[in-house]
């Protein structure tokens, strides 16, 4: 199957239409600092027949397979083996200063969640891996076998949002000392037997859970924290940057970040609002733009997506 029929970009008209102010003109740079199966980078390079592109990835394969996709565009492109926490230093390597526009598609891509043997589905039986980068070390299984179950019970609240993380902490704990994880199936049953059978109703018992580790695994959180400022600092002025997030934790630390690039840092009470206190950025939408009841029809992982955008207008004085 082609790659085109397994991965459709979401959004991607309204991400074209946002950037295309800042990269139009001839030479402008894009990093596409979650380049996944580069259906995004492709329509981009398309549209944009003077558009260099700088594509960064964790995932080895996804890289893999971009580039294949991505070889008509060879003398435009550069893919980075690195997490996009590593913009500022894969543009050093790459003698770039400042870029015209940033897209960052975040979240677990399409390769990840339809390779059974990667792990990230609770649905279907697999080891217990979640790795983005393969090159990494921390898998769920060795947190599902070395974590505490006090830490346990903390990455499933905080990361996953999970009301019954106690009880899931608990049972992991009790069911590992007879018998380690190593499978995805071995888990999710360990999960359902704790789990009300009227909660069970309302979705998988597993998948906030399943959430949480992926997120601890490729530590998600505290990548994107590092990655927002970064991205913001390499923009040009008159640069774009579009970002869209699949869950609430994500969507929160980037509209937190945004925010506080768009407000003024005039200390209370000032009369007069002085040049080097005036904003950086401005925000392109009046909060989280959500796709249209059309795509999410069409393309159900766009159901949740939660896209914010902004434009440096001036730098630091």
């Amino acid at each position: 199957m082609a790659i085109n029929d397994i991965h459709t970009p979401v959004m991607l008209e309204r991400c074209i239409e946002l950037l295309a102010p800042a990269i139009s003109r001839p030479g402008a740079v894009l990093v596409d600092g979650t380049l996944g199966m580069a259906g995004h980078a492709e329509a981009l390079l398309t549209r944009f027949p003077e558009l260099v592109l700088v594509g960064l990835d964790r995932d080895l394969e996804a890289l893999a397979l971009a580039e294949e996709r991505l070889k008509p565009f060879s003398d435009r492109i550069h893919l980075v083996h690195t997490v996009n926490d590593g913009i500022t230093e894969a543009l050093e390597d790459l003698g770039i200063a400042e870029v015209d526009g940033v897209l960052l598609d975040l979240g677990v891509s399409s390769l990840q969640l339809d390779r059974v043997e990667r792990g990230f589905s609770y649905s279907k039986d697999a080891p217990l891996d979640m790795r983005m980068d393969h090159t990494s070390e921390l898998t769920a299984e060795r947190i599902l076998a070395e974590y505490s179950e006090h830490d346990l019970r903390r990455i499933f609240q905080e990361y996953g949002e999970e009301k019954l993380s106690a009880r899931y902490a608990k049972a992991i704990a009790s069911a590992r000392s007879h018998t380690p994880f190593t499978r995805s199936a071995e888990l999710v049953a360990v999960i359902t037997a704790v789990t009300p059978v009227a909660v069970q109703r309302t979705g998988h018992p597993a998948k906030r859970v399943f959430q949480a580790l992926r997120i601890e695994v490729n530590q998600e959180l505290a990548v994107l924290e590092r990655a927002i400022p970064a991205a913001l600092e390499a923009l040009a002025v008159g640069g774009r940057i579009v970002v869209m997030a699949f869950q609430s934790l994500e969507d929160r630390i980037v509209k937190r970040a945004l925010a506080a690039a768009t407000s003024s840092t005039a200390p209370a009470g000032l009369p007069v609002e002085l040049p080097e206190h005036k904003p950086q950025f401005a925000l392109l939408l009046r909060g989280a733009e959500l796709a249209t009841d059309e795509e999410k029809a069409a393309n159900p992982r766009a159901t949740p997506v939660r896209l914010r955008a902004a434009e440096r207008l001036r730098r630091a004085v």
